[in-house]
């Protein structure tokens, strides 16, 4: 039921950040695209990745975001999907280990793209159900998303 490779839900060309960027680029990223994951990059390489809670347990005045790079913050121990893998990889991932999003990378751990918890879900529920009626534009647009770094 899962076994589709991973690359065919997850978000080829994510955005990401480059470690030097600020924690105010990030944010307005994060508000700008209503996402709560940012891969971070250098070149094409993923050095680490930057979510939303990330944010929210720092505990420090918004204010003083400019003054923070992502370097400081970002997780750099992360897990990581190749594009063949299963989506039952991702969905078993994301449940073993209390995530959302993994970065999907080639063998030189250059980023392909980024698979969320939503996109398993949005997988799925499109399996069961092919015309939704209720929020039919969530399941049919493509993603908003560029490469910023």
């Amino acid at each position: 039921m899962m076994n589709e490779a991973v690359s065919t839900i997850m978000t080829s060309s994510p955005i990401t950040v480059s470690p030097s960027d600020s924690l105010q680029q990030v944010k307005e990223i994060f508000s700008k695209f209503k996402i709560h994951h940012i891969p971070v990059c250098e070149g094409s390489k993923l050095v680490g990745i930057l979510t939303t809670y990330d944010l929210w347990k720092l505990d420090i005045a918004f204010e003083s975001y400019p003054d923070h790079a992502v370097q400081s913050v970002m997780t750099n121990n992360i897990a990581v999907i190749s594009p063949e893998d299963k989506v039952g990889t991702a969905a078993e991932l994301f449940l073993d280990n209390r995530f959302h999003a993994l970065p999907v990378v080639d063998e030189e751990r250059n980023l392909l793209g980024i698979v969320t918890s939503f996109d398993v879900l949005k997988y799925e529920f499109i399996k069961e159900y092919p015309n939704p009626i209720l929020y039919k534009e969530v399941f049919t647009r493509a993603p908003q998303m560029r490469a910023i770094a």
